[in-house]
């Protein structure tokens, strides 16, 4: 039997790419995608959600979420992905069109429906976070939640203190980080370093000759720009799809441990920071209170420290053959 797979995106290009491994992988059944703001303006993740999904031959459905964060202003990441969120090559408008469905009506049906389902967060969590407000008795029917966001105990990618997807929308990620979902938290440090394809494997990836792996490709080259001016790295970064490896693949991580976690929401300075309890202090006198609302009703998430680097990248790989 197929593994089900939701996966909720802002669709730009590392989202593109960790689609891709979802819906060319033989034992996975992706039964929906959700689309936010995020990346992109929302109906621009739906269109490039759909644009992926053709481009795999895939019918997964596509429902279109919400358009803004709960309480900010959306603040897109063009200046790393391109207006379009894919690079801006002009790709064509996809033939099939959105599900009428909204994204947080969707989520609530189709976690009911699939009871166990594996849960792939790729942006922001105002859908998941709107679906929990709705109806919170789903968190118990997720099998896994994989979360990519957080820069659990490092520096963040659009602050020094935060990771983009929990920053764009952090009382999201406090009401999900509060909630009895199953968190495996993929942070932003994982893409970084030896796990971003350098030049080589660009052009090994290039070599594989398939429609899939030159899109991989060419639909990060604004971010493969944009990461160079913020890191000073060649390469591509693909936080999405290390995260969706993970989901796939759990064996790729090699060190987690298990963790209450917090965002914060009221500072400017450390908006959307992803406060993990490494040392499991939340609980002593001079923090309980604090961490009350977290440790009562929240559960402790799975924070992916490692993983085998090379595991992901044949995991890329395969999928884009």
């Amino acid at each position: 039997m197929k593994r089900k797979f939701l996966i909720d995106t802002d669709t730009a290009s590392d989202d593109a790419v960790a689609l891709i491994m979802a819906l060319r992988s033989p034992d996975v059944e992706v039964v929906g995608i959700t689309t936010v703001a995020g990346n992109v303006q929302v109906r621009q993740a739906t269109r490039n959600a759909l644009y992926t999904a053709e481009l795999c031959g895939s019918s997964a459905p596509v429902f279109t979420g919400a358009e803004k964060p709960l309480r900010r202003v959306h603040q897109s990441a063009d200046w790393f992905h391109g207006a379009d969120g894919l690079g801006d090559h002009g790709y064509p408008v996809p033939r099939r069109k959105p599900e009428k469905l909204g994204a947080t009506e969707a989520l609530i049906d189709l976690i009911e429906a699939n009871p166990g389902l594996v849960l792939v967060t790729l942006g922001p969590l105002t859908n998941v976070a709107l679906a929990l407000q709705n109806e919170p008795r789903i968190a118990e029917k997720v099998g896994r939640c994989v979360v990519m966001g957080g820069a659990p105990c490092c520096e963040g990618n659009v602050t020094p203190a935060a990771e983009y997807n929990i920053w764009c929308d952090p009382e999201a990620g406090r009401m999900v980080a509060r909630s009895a979902l199953p968190v495996e938290m993929v942070g932003w440090h994982l893409c970084r370093g030896e796990a971003a394809l350098n030049l080589r494997e660009i052009q090994e990836v290039l070599a594989l000759g398939t429609p899939v792996a030159k899109f991989a490709i060419d639909c990060n080259s604004r971010a493969q720009e944009a990461y160079l001016v913020q890191t000073g790295e060649h390469g591509i970064s693909l936080p999405d799809p290390v995260a969706m490896t993970v989901a796939l693949e759990p064996e790729v991580v090699t060190s987690e441990s298990e963790h209450y976690w917090d965002v914060e929401t009221e500072s400017e300075l450390t908006r959307g920071m992803t406060v993990v309890d490494r040392l499991n202090v939340s609980g002593d006198e001079r923090n309980y209170e604090l961490w009350a609302e977290t440790t009562k009703r929240g559960r402790k998430a799975k924070i992916m420290w490692t993983i085998d680097i090379a595991r992901w990248k044949e995991a890329l790989m395969k999928r884009l053959k």
